[in-house]
């Protein structure tokens, strides 16, 4: 099954060139954002918050609606260098099994969750969200932290994440999306973030049949832009000279946070679905 085609002209994913650019990432100091490469969420008026606490806030929602204890497994879709997965397991005492396209990042996180003394609850392994390496009925919840848009058909990923789930298992997701038509003027700089971050943009209005024709559920869609985008590229922009030389070095113009500050148009959203029983 293909996914409906998203309303970009960026090119699709290929999951080698997303391994090697997280693999240039990963040899980043993320020690700023407590080595989470994801957005954070905000409460009202409390943008004083450190990128770190937020990006753990917004992790903290999306596992509680997980709905997980210490009696089950976790899926973790694109898991970065692994800290999402640490928390999620110190927090409800599951085991997770986080799995990236990135190499680099799968060595690291295994590294961090050993010296953190997690290596028997948590554990890494190097594998493709369209073709996942695990049997039928593996996990009791997946987790994906802004991964999907990075993979080039959405609808095959969740027909995966439901072949491994077990019936009553949930899924709980962030995507990026078009919340109305982008200025010209703004165009540009969210071409350059599709580009350099190797992703497409979902409709929100696809879900639904997607999720149905993967044979999941649909229970929840949380428009999280306004807690979660212009704070979140804001603090990025205080250090990103750094980021900017994992780019391509032909490109004339590289990714900059702070270009995407007012662009109110880019949007998140939090998606969470379910295996019937």
């Amino acid at each position: 099954m293909s996914s409906t085609p998203t309303p970009t002209t960026a090119p699709v994913p290929v999951p080698e060139e997303v391994g090697r650019l997280y693999d240039r990432l990963t040899a980043l100091d993320t020690e700023a954002v407590g080595g989470s490469l994801h957005l954070g969420y905000w409460d009202v008026d409390d943008n004083d918050t450190p990128l770190v606490e937020a990006a753990d806030r917004l992790t903290d929602m999306m596992t509680d609606r997980l709905r997980i204890d210490e009696s089950h497994r976790v899926l973790d879709i694109g898991c970065g260098v692994g800290q999402p997965a640490m928390r999620i397991s110190r927090r409800t005492g599951a085991h997770v099994t986080g799995i990236a396209i990135s190499k680099d990042q799968i060595a690291r996180a295994s590294a961090l969750a050993e010296g953190a003394g997690l290596g028997d609850r948590v554990e890494f392994r190097h594998a493709d969200a369209m073709e996942l390496p695990f049997p039928d009925n593996s996990f009791d919840a997946a987790i994906a932290i802004e991964s999907i848009f990075h993979m080039p058909d959405r609808g095959r990923v969740l027909d995966e994440v439901c072949r491994v789930l077990r019936p009553g298992g949930r899924l709980v997701l962030t995507d990026f999306f078009e919340r109305g038509p982008v200025p010209a003027e703004k165009q540009p700089a969210v071409d350059r973030l599709l580009r350099d971050f190797i992703m497409t943009l979902a409709r929100p209005e696809d879900y639904v049949p997607l999720l149905r024709d993967a044979g999941l559920r649909f229970v929840e869609l949380l428009d999280i832009t306004e807690q979660s985008v212009r704070q979140t590229f804001e603090q990025m922009s205080k250090g990103s000279q750094e980021m900017q030389t994992v780019f391509d070095d032909e490109a004339e113009e590289k990714f900059s946070p702070a270009s995407m500050i007012d662009v109110d148009e880019f949007g998140s959203v939090l998606l969470t679905a379910q295996k019937p029983l």
